[in-house]
């Protein structure tokens, strides 16, 4: 069959034992008679694809058909390269992976496939009654359009020519009733054009609604919805029960006896069927040839009906090497994967190009690396002492002790109030009471401050980028000030390393740039030495300079700003001077304090004997090139705690409508974590939020090895920060809504949304709204008193944050569904508008998405390696001089598409096609 094309989704039905490709307008229609194969492909920040393959069996499909989709499956897994992962989808059990690609559902239509034109009745309008089961991901189901059809558990729509009412049973949930809204909309645009009336009929209520009685009329009148049966809870697989099969060349099943289940066991020439109930994987060895694993799969689906196990049973096919987290969570001790270094490779691929291009460049600007708030806000500063917290002088801000903890509030303009974001920064060296009581501190200093401020966890030496771009400059000391880590070193009988001056010491010293470094008093040993960072030694009586060979010219700059501050500090620790005037010189450009000492330069690989005596003798350390980890793809999860049981759920290929007001969600970025609480959910304080992060990062649910010190940011609704908002497409207005979820999309539905919106500036829960001083609450002025450096953000801040540059999905954005044949074309068809000027003659003018008026010019005169090549032209926005029909034709979708992707996957799919 044919390879995958691009990112996305594409479809093929089995039709006349052939596969046929299924037109993009036609998604998410999927006939009963048929079967279907679905791939999803998604392009990584790690710079690979990811591809997923569905095949999709109709109730109603043919046993050959389906049997050759599960073949076409197979063999397109392999022209793959045996990297992805296939799910056997039947029919309303659908997986909720394969139902996020069709938001907000899919409604399979009787009938098969035909890829010839089609013949619409529109002489009568066929009144149906669905039911709507889940409170994320929709099964929609057509049922008999009887009163015997009804219950209290689940939500009903009943379309009909001139109205849609929804039905909820007493028992269903509000989240139920609001993604049943979402179906009611998507029939209304896609079945009615629009123009249909809606109306809410509520379980049990039945007197002085005209809407209530039309809609039992339709039935033959009210009569009393039967109370039901009680219904089996389907049990959660015990780990306990979970079986593995060895599966013979011949297709024979042999259980493998075993106390735990461990990788070892598993052969590349053999494969595997793990039984856990509900679910079955199929786990199929590099090795193994595709014959084998077609014998494989068929003994599977033969075991399926042998032991009376569901129909709807789950299957899911893996080769070695591409195993999902669930799956790797049954064995113990699965080994982490090791991180591609495809990416760093990539950048470099990217510099060459460029350096053909006539550019000098060494290498590319490191992603994400533009802080995504205005960094030229306030900044308070408190230390923590046991029960107290005192307010560190504005001069001193810069200097931290890794012995103590601390409270950091930072007050920007947001776009359209003055936001507050609070971080709790727990020293490595801390004692663990001063540790608690720094977030006891935090959340009354979060209830004394305007607004609802977002807060954040955060351990030394996992700080995120974002701390670092707020603080600007930042010295870390060893020992501490707390009198808990006073008494701490003084009962273990330990010296204080508290620095004073006096003492040696060694730093470390990174950063992005002059506006967010750090120097880092590390312990002055040989094996703290690194060659990918410069370091700063002090004796008593000489200053090193220590310029590892595989730093930058940056870092190496950095390093002789660095000094000044430190040398400072050092003055003041002697002297016990004022620090106020020459910080006000230090903390920002130019520097015209003259440093006290002389430093010596040392580049590594000449050092004198008396650096190396100061660090206790010559020693090894790393001297590989250290690699930055890429930012992973989020992933957004549900979040239940009751009784000890804390559960999370998935959702995949989320959005801002996920984000449901009753639920608390935790967005996992790897390096850091988001817990965001909804008005409606029961959790009633930050720290209850902190202990459910805490909670996720030990479950880690997709076995990525999270730390238990991977900072966590806790946001409310309504009060999102941008931190957070960047990895959505965001709508402000929908953030700013009261109500439940099921009144909020009733009244988008009906048009009332502006009548929902809340006052800016109103409370989460029940904090208090006291102000900030007026003396901190200045926009432009920095901790030192004097103006911050202004943020590269602050610029450009508003126009970012409203871009879906921005975004960061962990697959692509969902096809907008037609359900229904005869609904209008979908928006990839119609968002291209006219046809462009002919590119034969002299190059026309083009409206661009990405910037002004630009040329139109043929692809093979834009790519990097041309015969005819552009003169001219912005080489870093090569697409935007394609014509619309030219850019489809190589991009494979429309413009429009291209840019609601994120920029680091524009860039990706522009490397792809030599216009990167």
């Amino acid at each position: 069959m044919a390879r995958s094309s691009g990112v996305g989704v594409e479809i093929w039905c089995i039709e006349n034992l052939q596969l046929v490709p299924v037109p993009r307008s036609s998604h998410g229609k999927f006939f009963s008679g048929s079967a279907y194969i679905i791939l999803n492909t998604v392009l990584l920040k790690s710079g690979s694809p990811e591809h997923d393959i569905h095949y999709w069996l109709g109730k109603d499909a043919k046993e050959v058909d389906s049997a050759l989709a599960s073949d076409k499956a197979l063999e397109l897994d392999e022209a793959l390269g045996s990297h992805t992962v296939q799910y056997r989808e039947v029919q309303g059990q659908e997986t909720e992976k394969f139902l996020s690609y069709f938001k907000p559902c899919i409604i399979p239509i009787e009938g098969m496939f035909s890829s010839g034109p089609g013949h619409v009745n529109t002489e009568t309008y066929q009144v149906t009654l669905l039911t709507c089961k889940g409170d994320r991901a929709v099964h929609v189901k057509e049922v008999p359009f009887t009163r015997t059809s009804l219950n209290h558990n689940d939500v009903f729509i009943l379309d009909t020519a001139s109205k849609i009412f929804l039905f909820s049973g007493c028992n269903s949930t509000i989240q139920e009733r609001a993604k049943a809204l979402e179906v009611v909309e998507y029939i209304k645009e896609n079945k009615h054009g629009g123009k249909c009336e809606v109306a809410a009929i509520d379980d049990g209520k039945f007197v002085g609604d005209p809407d209530v009685g039309e809609f039992w009329s339709l039935f033959g009148g009210y009569a009393p919805i039967p109370r039901d049966l009680a219904s089996a809870v389907p049990e959660q697989p015990d780990i306990s029960t979970v079986k593995l099969f060895w599966i013979t060349t011949q297709g024979k099943l042999c259980q493998i006896e075993t106390d735990n289940l461990s990788k070892e066991v598993l052969n590349s020439n053999k494969c595997y069927m793990l039984d856990c109930g509900a679910e079955l994987f199929i786990w199929m060895g590099r090795s193994t040839s595709i014959t084998e694993r077609k014998t494989a799969i068929s003994a599977v689906e033969d075991f399926v009906r042998s032991q009376g196990k569901s129909v709807g049973t789950h299957i899911t096919f893996l080769t070695e090497g591409s195993e999902t987290a669930l799956f790797r969570s049954y064995f113990d001790r699965w080994p982490q994967k090791v991180e591609p270094k495809l990416y760093e490779e990539g950048r470099g691929k990217v510099a060459a190009i460029f350096k053909q291009s006539g550019y000098d460049v060494k290498e590319l600007p490191e992603e994400d690396c533009q802080p995504c708030i205005d960094c030229s806000g306030t900044l308070k500063v408190w230390r923590v002492n046991a029960d107290e917290v005192s307010l560190i002088p504005v001069a001193e801000q810069m200097t931290f002790y890794s012995g103590d903890c601390y409270i950091v509030q930072y007050t920007y303009a947001g776009l359209e109030r003055e936001e507050n974001l609070v971080y709790a920064w727990l020293g490595c060296r801390s004692a663990l009471e001063d540790k608690a009581d720094a977030i006891s501190h935090m959340d009354a200093i979060v209830h004394s401050t305007k607004g609802n401020p977002s807060v954040a966890q955060i351990v030394e030496g996992r700080e995120p980028e974002q701390f670092f771009s707020i603080t600007q400059k930042l010295i870390i000391f060893k020992g501490g000030m707390s009198s808990r880590y006073k008494r701490s070193t003084a009962e273990k009988g330990i010296p204080d390393e508290t620095f004073d001056g006096t003492k040696t010491a060694l730093f470390r010293v990174q950063g992005k740039s002059l506006n967010n470094m750090q120097a880092i008093q590390v312990d002055q040993v040989s094996s703290s030495l690194n060659s990918s960072y410069c370091y700063i030694l002090k004796t008593q009586t000489s200053v090193f300079t220590w310029a590892g060979n595989l730093s930058s010219a940056r870092d190496q700059d950095l390093v002789d700003r660095m000094l000044d501050l430190i040398n400072v500090c050092i003055s003041h620790f002697l002297t016990d001077l004022v620090l106020i005037p020459a910080f006000a010189q230090l903390m920002h450009l130019p520097f015209h304090l003259q440093p006290t000492w002389q430093p010596i330069l040392v580049r590594e690989g000449s050092e004198p004997e008396h650096l190396w005596n100061a660090v206790g003798g010559k020693g090894e350390y790393p001297r590989e090139k250290e690699i930055a980890r890429f930012t992973e793809d989020p992933h957004l999860f549900t979040c239940v705690s009751t009784e000890g049981d804390f559960k999370v759920k998935e959702i995949f290929n989320f959005s801002q409508e996920d984000l449901t007001t009753e639920d608390v969600l935790v967005l996992d970025c790897h390096s850091e974590i988001y817990v965001w609480i909804g008005r409606h959910s029961n959790i009633g304080s930050k720290q209850e939020a902190f202990t459910i992060g805490l909670k996720f990062l030990e479950t880690d649910t997709l076995i990525e090895g999270l730390s238990l010190e991977t900072p966590i940011y806790v946001v409310t609704e309504a009060y999102e920060p941008p931190l957070f908002t960047r990895f959505f497409d965001w709508d402000s207005s929908k953030a700013n809504m009261i109500g439940n979820s099921f009144e909020r999309k009733l009244a988008i539905l009906n048009g009332r949304a502006k009548k929902m919106e809340a006052p800016l500036g109103g409370s989460w829960k029940a904090y208090s709204m006291e102000t900030t001083p007026n003396s901190y609450r200045s926009r432009s002025v920095g901790p030192n008193g004097v103006a911050r450096s202004i943020s590269p953000a602050s610029s450009v801040l508003g126009s970012r944050l409203k871009s879906s540059d921005n975004r960061r999905f962990s697959s692509p954005p969902p096809i907008p569904t037609k359900l229904f044949s005869g609904s209008s074309p979908d928006l990839g068809d119609t968002a291209k508008g006219p046809p462009a000027p002919s590119i034969n003659t002299t190059p026309q003018v083009h409206e661009s998405q990405d910037g002004p008026n630009l040329n139109i010019y043929p692809y093979e005169r834009l790519k990097v390696v041309s015969s005819d090549p552009v003169t001219g032209i912005d080489v870093t926005r090569r697409e935007t001089y394609l014509s619309d029909e030219e850019f489809q034709d190589v991009f494979k979708m429309t413009r429009s598409a291209f840019y609601q992707l994120p920029k680091w996957r524009r860039n990706k799919l522009k490397m792809s096609l030599n216009l990167f």
